[in-house]
């Protein structure tokens, strides 16, 4: 079969690859008919996040056809069609049973490993991915959600991964109605974290990026837009919210930040040596590549800034992904103003059912954000351009023959 391989820092590729096998009971082989390329992968091939393991799989988020079940897999039948949550949960252990499945006892190197996922390093399995026809999926009676005949692929993919993290992270974020919000980054993350804080009742949301259709995005869906090289995005916010600053403060970025280039925020000499420290110490690998596999260079810029923004006593949450190298967080400034800090990796199987519902029901149409398709044979075409920070996010649509990857904005 076709996969997505990760064969070192900056080298990734279409490879033939064998089919996986069922080798626990709890297994499930599922054919996908969709996939996506995330930011999360893209620490893998930048190199700001280590440890992954040559030969492995990438991709943790995907839609497919239950092909074959084990024999302890009671609530599926082959021909299912299912969502996959990114995160891999037995649901049996004492983390799993209190919703926080993305802690699950049963990562492979132990208790203290934290996260187990797809397609990722060797602290979290490793496990092979779904950027592939078929996927090998661990206790699939947990980590596998049925979905309704209305619910087609695009919508579907957006909740593997995408919409319950964000929204995650709205609720780490603890807004309450009437609440003034910041979102730091317009991602796909950002842009469903949004849609999240609008669900919970926040009143006003801003949005931070520096890519204008991202920001026209979040404009569409409501959002107050500020553009980081254009303005100085917390003497912004200051002045919008009378020098109060937000209730809530999201960073939906993570490691690979980046810094203003122009414009009144642009950073002095002294800010861009630190940044370049920071940047040596959290990826000490790279290849680069041309205009590809660059690493964001200020690995701090988001957290910092969200810190900034936040009226005194407010709460920030962090679903950007940060690697364990990462220890730059403005401590001081967040104590002496009574923050409240809230973070960690999307428990995804809590939060699956209630969002399926939402789309099922039309209160949420993610297929706002997707925009064209390309075959499948491009897909590493299409990692160089969301590598890039072109607008968006990558759907990967994986038909029975060739397929086809269709890049979202």
């Amino acid at each position: 079969m076709k996969a997505v391989v990760f064969h070192g820092v900056g080298d990734i590729r279409l490879d033939d690859v064998r089919e996986p096998k069922i080798e626990e009971a709890t297994d499930a082989i599922v054919r996908l008919t969709a996939s996506a390329i995330c930011g999360t992968d893209l620490h893998f091939v930048r190199g700001t996040m280590t440890g992954m393991k040559p030969g492995t799989i990438l991709g943790h988020e995907g839609v497919g056809i239950v092909e074959e079940i084990g024999k302890d897999v009671r609530n599926l039948r082959k021909g299912d069609r299912v969502v996959i949550a990114s995160t891999i949960a037995c649901g049996t252990c004492s983390y799993c049973r209190a919703g926080y499945q993305s802690q699950c006892d049963k990562n492979p190197n132990g208790k203290q490993a934290g996260t187990a996922f797809f397609g990722g390093p060797v602290q979290s399995g490793p496990f092979d991915g779904l950027q592939a026809e078929f996927a090998r999926v661990p206790y699939a009676n947990v980590g596998l959600v049925k979905l309704p005949d209305g619910v087609n692929d695009d919508q579907a993919i957006l909740l593997s991964d995408i919409f319950p993290t964000a929204y995650f992270g709205a609720e780490l974020a603890e807004i309450t109605p009437g609440d003034t919000v910041a979102i730091f980054g317009c991602g796909a993350v950002g842009l469903f974290a949004i849609v999240s804080a609008q669900m919970m009742g926040a009143d006003r949301v801003f949005a931070v990026d520096t890519i204008p259709s991202r920001l026209e995005m979040a404009r569409a869906q409501g959002a107050e837009v500020i553009h980081f090289d254009e303005e100085d995005p917390i003497e912004t916010i200051l002045r919008l919210t009378d020098g109060i600053g937000v209730d809530r403060a999201i960073d939906a970025v993570g490691v690979d930040a980046v810094r203003p280039h122009a414009g009144p925020a642009k950073v002095t000499r002294e800010d861009k040596k630190e940044a370049e420290k920071q940047l040596e110490a959290v990826a000490p690998k790279t290849n680069e590549d041309g205009d590809n596999w660059h690493p964001g260079d200020a690995p701090s810029q988001a957290l910092t800034w969200a810190v900034q923004a936040l009226a005194k006593a407010g709460t920030l949450s962090i679903v950007g992904v940060y690697p364990p190298q990462m220890k730059w967080f403005p401590i001081g400034m967040a104590m002496m103003r009574n923050l409240t800090v809230n973070m960690g990796n999307c428990p995804h199987r809590r939060y699956m059912p209630k969002l399926l519902d939402l789309v099922a029901s039309g209160v949420v149409d993610p297929t706002k954000i997707l925009t064209n398709r390309e075959p499948l044979v491009s897909v590493i075409d299409a990692y160089k351009a969301f590598d890039r920070r072109l607008p968006g996010w990558v759907k990967v649509e994986l038909a029975p023959a060739a397929g086809a990857a269709k890049k979202a904005a």
